[in-house]
């Protein structure tokens, strides 16, 4: 892929929605602000990580707050620019490219918003390969790399700059700021030099949307089963088809957290699955038996049409396909699940390998 353009925002949102594991906010509202940036102001050209300067400014965007607040404070579409012009300010240079904090729902769009507000060009990758619900969740973390200085801006035009101690500090500071100003606002954070892109970022994910989207989209106009061909995409496995019977969720500290429970229909009857999260899905428990965790995928599906539901779209009656897919395996290293395993959430079980249980 070497530009995104309105041709091509459909597939792409519609894979980043379902690698966003439930998370990363309503695709579709993000969908709606690049599709607005790319026809004010042209394509965004896409770079692959190897074709980025070493000495380059990589500023990766985002969004942060309650993805169920996202449905009732739709963002103005300057939020991310302002966000980023701060930051700019504060470090003294301007910024030569833009990437995905995260390859998850709206998070994928704003960047891509962005990107075609600055003139910018956004990079191929981006730094979880999923959607994680904080801000210290990220594999430049792992490098060493800061997620300070960190710039939020809201759809009022306020900026704050934040200058923390370390990562965890600077999600906490950021949160709470976030659930003041209304618990949706932009994020320009975690500086990276063209260098540090190998070993920080998730290549080529925006490519794998937009594979991942235009599989399903090509399998329902064939009537082929679009799940499967996010499935095999994916490289995932399936854990349930049924129904929604139940989900509990409640908006706390900034974030949407909750339960919900399917029943098995067809292959899959007399099965139930309950799944946990925490803006993103976490835990996956079949009849009892923990069969998937973060930081492993978590992807809920329209039976039917393939697309992805998001956590705060989970309503009783659904019909959904719940896939399980492998994360980047930097995650699954000590200090990866020390930052992303279901411990550091407060479950008490271990991360469950890909594949092991089930």
């Amino acid at each position: 892929m070497r530009e995104i353009t309105l041709a091509n925002l459909d597939d792409i949102a519609r894979g980043a929605g379902i690698l966003g594991t439930g998370g990363g906010g309503d695709p579709y509202i993000g969908k709606l602000l690049a599709h607005e940036a790319i026809r004010a102001h042209g394509p965004v050209r896409v770079v692959a990580i190897d074709e980025v300067p070493a000495d380059a400014t990589v500023v990766p965007i985002s969004g942060m707050g309650a993805p169920t607040v996202l449905l009732e404070r739709v963002p103005n579409g300057c939020e991310e620019l302002a966000a980023l012009r701060a930051l700019e300010r504060h470090i003294g240079r301007p910024a030569t490219h833009i990437a995905p904090i995260e390859i998850g729902g709206v998070n994928s769009m704003l960047p891509i918003a962005c990107a075609a507000r600055s003139g910018l060009p956004i990079v191929d990758g981006d730094a979880m390969g999923r959607a994680f619900p904080e801000a210290q969740m990220v594999l430049p973390g792992l490098i060493g790399v800061t997620n300070s200085p960190m710039a939020l801006a809201d759809d009022k035009g306020n900026t704050i700059i934040i200058e923390a101690v370390d990562n965890h500090t600077a999600e906490r500071i950021g949160r709470a700021v976030c659930v003041e100003l209304g618990c949706q606002i932009a994020c320009a954070d975690t500086v990276l030099r063209g260098d540090q892109l190998a070993a920080g970022l998730v290549p080529a994910t925006l490519t794998l949307a937009e594979r991942l989207g235009a599989a399903v989209r090509t399998a329902r106009a064939a009537h082929t089963g679009p799940v499967a061909a996010a499935r095999r995409v994916l490289g995932g496995r399936a854990l349930l088809t049924g129904k929604v019977v139940d989900v509990g969720r409640r908006t706390e500290r900034g974030f949407a957290r909750g339960r919900a429970r399917m029943e098995g229909t067809g292959p899959d009857t007399d099965k139930t699955l309950e799944l946990a999260f925490q803006n993103e899905h976490l835990m996956a428990v079949l009849d009892g038996v923990t069969v998937t965790t973060t930081p492993d995928l978590i992807c809920v599906l329209d039976s039917g049409t393939g697309d992805p539901i998001t956590t705060e779209g989970l309503r009783y009656g659904l019909r959904v396909s719940v896939v399980a897919a492998p994360c980047d395996p930097r995650w699954t290293t000590p200090d990866g699940l020390a930052l992303t395993g279901p411990r550091y959430f407060g479950y008490e079980v271990d991360y469950v390998p890909f594949g092991s249980a089930g």
